[in-house]
């Protein structure tokens, strides 16, 4: 006896007590935003971290033994057009600011330095316009994120007097412009994405009531999520962009959901079916597909948390959050208010659009998709090679791919950050902000082989163009060594990326070679070649665990092992599509300037793996949408080419204003200033419109054509498996019952 998973009978339920349903979920949405209010500020850090232990973790962890916590460093700067250094007025305003600075609480700021205390020349610029004020900030790195709103209010003050310029640069303010901007970005994506979901709806609807029932869903679902992630975020906190990729997904897959269950209900009370009938209906077929399309996206989801990076997991299990809050809104809080409105769903009616409203009939062949599904079958393998081709020519870019950070100087030109950075690199050395840590901990570093290597990697750093001027400290106990140096870059830029594998794979192997030694490289780029090396390794993990799952899930839906394969290999061609699409944008300039994208030189190394998980479910979710309604149909036919068509002509427009959706909210993402979200919020959106048009729309069908019915072959060993199907009953739904 084949096992059913009920969605209908849980649908049923909500809607024949609405009230109920929809009070839970109300006080449920009002102690969300409490949460959001209370606690989502101590559930959010700016921390990037790798639990892998990696060698920078290391190096971080000997020093913190030995020093105590680890600060962060902020550069002041002060610059004037028309005065130098030696001018009263200067030295004057820098010795206030310094003052002011100087003043706040010591769990704030531990103190710093300047010109004027130490007539140190190193802190003044060539041309003496410009001086530098380094600074120590309390605590550790989310300390001085939490603190670092104090100093730049005074920055800000001070900035304000004519003739100077002022300006902060280190890690806590560079964070404070990414998180700031980062909201502006999201902001602007709800601006853009929302109201063009609202008219795709009203589109596909025709009417305003129907139209705003998925766009509130989605709404509430956010809300729901973000309460979630305030609440578990006392236990381990998110990343702050965490709320971003809430919106997003909440947006995506919550509106999406809610329009294919209320499009196949208003398609069951056209057939005649009353109210709590059609309900039923809906959730025995589309509601069942959201459940299984949904586990296709969290099973995707879930490879990010095999990643060991706080942000991958964090952002992972943000949208999992989300998605799983969308299918319960979808599947118990959509049923409850189709059982209040009834018929007035589709109240609100807009002229034109809204015509057919009283009909909708899927029997009826000809149309749009109908014509366009027939010609692909007729011609499967010309369809097959001319969509193939297409996909696999912008997947070729991929080959040229470049993995990196955005670090600061992919900030918005006209942020404080980007100003300073450029400021201190052109002036001082930027790698006073974050310098190269090189920790020798040996037990004994006194030993002469030891100091002899130490001196041959000194002199060796001070020969290469690429590090400034070594400086050396040792403990108390002289058990540990550090070799400071500075790199005169942005600490995610590529020449700061080479000169630390250098210093790594040549420099310390030549200095040290015969000397047993522990010598560990820290700081912020060698933090970043760790996380690079580490999300290279763990990509190829990540895919073979979501292919694994993802294929497991759909050979027990549609009980088929081709299903599964073609699913992954076309969800594949969308991804690897998106990728190079990525890369001939970016990488390459080519069409960047028509969206205001920065070209960059790497596409950021969370990028492709985030792209991959978020798509691969997404598109997951179109396939199954489309298979459940042609297994339905073939079910009740046994005509594998009418299946097909009939599957195409009744999902094609939902699917393709689905898609509209997603792309909306991913491109409304895209054209913020952060290079990293231009590049997720492009991938995703060309992705999704290329996977809903080429993929849905020519190979589907003509790969289904071409297999006709062994399509649904399952292999006699596997007939064991459970029945989990998404589609209705095989026989058609009975007719001409009386609305209620």
């Amino acid at each position: 006896m084949a096992f059913s998973l009920s969605t209908e009978s849980l649908a049923s339920a909500s809607a024949r007590r609405p009230w109920l349903v929809i009070a839970a979920w109300a006080a449920l949405f009002a102690v969300s935003v409490f949460l959001i209010l209370t606690l989502l500020g101590d559930a959010l850090t700016t921390e990037v971290r790798l639990t892998n232990d990696p060698e920078s973790e290391r190096a971080n962890a000997i020093l913190e033994e030995w020093r105590g916590e680890t600060h962060d460093n902020e550069i002041i700067i002060v610059q004037s057009e028309t005065l130098t250094v030696d001018d009263p007025a200067f030295q004057a305003h820098a010795e206030e600011l310094f003052a002011g600075i100087s003043a706040l609480p010591a769990d704030v700021v531990l103190g710093g330095t300047s010109y004027y205390l130490t007539g140190d020349e190193s802190l003044v610029s060539a041309d003496r316009h410009v001086t530098i004020m380094p600074f120590v900030m309390a605590g550790d790195k989310i300390d001085a994120d939490d603190n670092i709103s104090q100093v730049l209010d005074l920055v800000a003050e001070s900035d304000e007097a004519a003739e100077f310029r002022v300006l902060a640069a280190g890690g806590a303010s560079i964070n404070h412009d990414f998180q700031e901007q980062a909201e502006k970005d999201l902001t602007r994506g709800e601006a853009i994405g929302i109201p063009i979901a609202f008219l795709v709806l009203v589109l596909v609807f025709g009417a305003l009531t129907a139209a705003l029932v998925p766009l509130v869903l989605g709404i509430f679902s956010i809300v729901v999520a973000i309460g979630l992630t305030a609440l578990f975020g006392q236990v381990f906190q998110f990343s702050f962009f965490v709320t971003n990729v809430i919106t997003m997904m909440g947006l995506a897959v919550g509106i999406d959901y809610s329009l294919f269950i209320v499009s196949r209900y208003r398609e069951e009370r056209g057939k005649g079916l009353e109210k709590h009938a059609a309900i039923h209906a809906a959730a025995s077929t589309a509601s069942r597909a959201v459940f299984f399309s949904g586990m296709t996206v969290v099973f995707s989801l879930l490879g990010m948390l095999l990643v060991p990076s706080t942000i991958f997991r964090s952002l992972g299990a943000g949208a999992i959050i989300v998605v799983v809050v969308s299918i319960g809104v979808t599947l118990t809080l959509l049923p409850a208010i189709l059982g209040v409105l009834g018929d007035g769903v589709n109240t609100l009616r807009v002229p034109f659009v809204g015509r057919s409203l009283d009909k909708i009939d899927h029997e009826r062949t000809g149309g749009f998709w109908d014509r366009i599904s027939r010609t692909v079958m007729r011609y499967p393998v010309i369809s097959l090679i001319l969509g193939g081709g297409l996909m696999i020519a912008l997947a070729v870019p991929y080959l040229d791919i470049k993995t990196g950070s955005a670090g600061v100087s992919t900030l918005p030109r006209s942020t404080d950050s980007f100003e300073a950075f450029t400021l201190v690199q052109d002036e001082f050395n930027f790698g006073l902000i974050a310098p190269t840590e090189i920790v020798i901990s040996d037990g004994d570093i006194t030993r002469p082989d030891v100091q002899a290597s130490i001196e041959r990697l000194s002199t060796a750093l001070a020969d290469d163009p690429l590090f400034g001027a070594p400086t050396f400290e040792a403990n108390p106990d002289q058990s540990i060594g550090l070799l400071s140096v500075d790199v005169n870059a942005d600490p995610s830029s590529e020449e700061a990326v080479a000169a630390v594998r250098n210093l790594r794979g040549e420099l310390i192997p030549a200095a040290f070679e015969g000397v047993e030694a522990e010598v560990l490289v820290g700081g912020a780029t060698a933090g970043n070649i760790d996380y690079f090396d580490t999300t290279g390794k763990y990509t190829p993990i990540v895919i073979a665990f979501v292919l694994g799952l993802s294929f497991v899930l759909l050979m027990i839906v549609f009980r088929s092992i081709i299903v599964p394969l073609k699913a992954i290999v076309m969800n594949l061609l969308s991804v690897g599509a998106a990728y190079g699409v990525l890369v001939l944008v970016f990488q390459k300039g080519v069409g960047n300037e028509l969206f205001g994208f920065q070209q960059v030189d790497i596409i950021e190394a969370w990028v492709p793996l985030w792209t991959f998980s978020i798509l691969f479910g997404l598109s997951m979710d179109y396939h199954v949408f489309l298979l459940s309604r042609i297994r339905e149909r073939f079910n009740y036919t046994h005509d594998n080419r009418e299946s097909v068509a009939f599957g195409l002509r009744s999902t094609a427009g939902l699917i393709t204003g689905a898609a509209l959706i997603m792309a909306s909210v991913f491109m409304g993402i895209a054209l913020g200033e952060l290079v990293m979200f231009q590049q997720m919020g492009f991938g995703l959106a060309v992705a999704v419109m290329l996977d809903a048009t080429i993929v849905r729309s020519v190979l589907v069908p003509a790969a289904m054509e071409l297999l006709g019915e062994r399509n649904w072959y399952l292999p006699s060993a596997l007939s064991w498996l459970p029945e989990l199907r998404t589609e209705g009953p095989a026989e058609p739904a009975p007719s001409g019952a009386e609305a209620s």
